[in-house]
């Protein structure tokens, strides 16, 4: 066994907020390095907590009490035949540093545990995210004036200046500065934001956001 020290992890990553990557490295800044390095993902890995360990691939030990707690929270997949299993596990952050306390506990190294906190990028990263899959939530259930019971004709205000109106001019589409077009694309065109986005979430009618009147009416 080797003396040198590293370092087990708990990762996050915005572009899967449903895992966290728990794994072993000797040099951790190395190691989001070599992560981030790939363009297969939208957002890059972030260091949520760290556990100074003084053996080497300790990480083995903590898959396996895991595994043995539930089976089911890692990533296992199939490919070409061959069964693929991953550092992936489907549990909160919070949860994941409860059993490295837990474990820093037992051998009295709590001093060598600790929560990174998250850096205005990452903070920015995340939010982004968490938008993105709003957005695109909402954008798979198409918006109708007619049955949220908005008539044609009537105004409707984007959400960060009142005095930018559009007119409705048919079930999905308005009229703004003379050009008719969709919630999505006047949203995109007066936020400046270029990831799909979905137009409701920017607009008010007498007040009221036309998602809660969505939501509200039952549409």
């Amino acid at each position: 066994m080797n003396g040198k020290r590293g370092i087990i992890y708990i990762l996050t990553n915005p572009s899967f907020p449903e895992y966290v990557k728990i794994g072993y490295a000797d040099n951790i800044e190395e190691r989001l390095k070599q992560l981030n390095r790939s363009e297969c993902i939208p957002f890059a890995f972030r260091v949520y907590a760290t556990y100074e360990v003084s053996s080497r691939l300790s990480d083995l030990k903590i898959h396996s009490i895991i595994d043995k707690l539930n089976p089911n929270l890692r990533s296992v997949e199939s490919f070409n035949g061959k069964q693929r299993i991953r550092e992936f596990y489907a549990m909160s952050p919070e949860d994941a540093y409860s059993i490295l306390e837990a474990i820093a506990e037992i051998h009295g190294c709590t001093d060598k545990l600790k929560i990174i906190g998250m850096s205005e990028d990452e903070r920015i990263a995340e939010q982004t995210a968490q938008e993105i899959d709003t957005e695109n939530t909402e954008r798979a259930a198409n918006f109708s004036f007619n049955k949220c019971q908005i008539p044609i004709g009537e105004k409707i205000e984007y959400c960060n200046n009142p005095n930018i109106t559009a007119i409705v001019v048919d079930d999905r589409n308005v009229e703004y500065n003379g050009k008719k077009m969709s919630l999505t694309a006047l949203a995109k065109l007066l936020s400046g934001k270029k990831y799909a986005i979905a137009g409701p979430r920017y607009f008010k009618y007498k007040g009221e956001w036309l998602n809660d009147i969505r939501q509200r009416l039952g549409v």
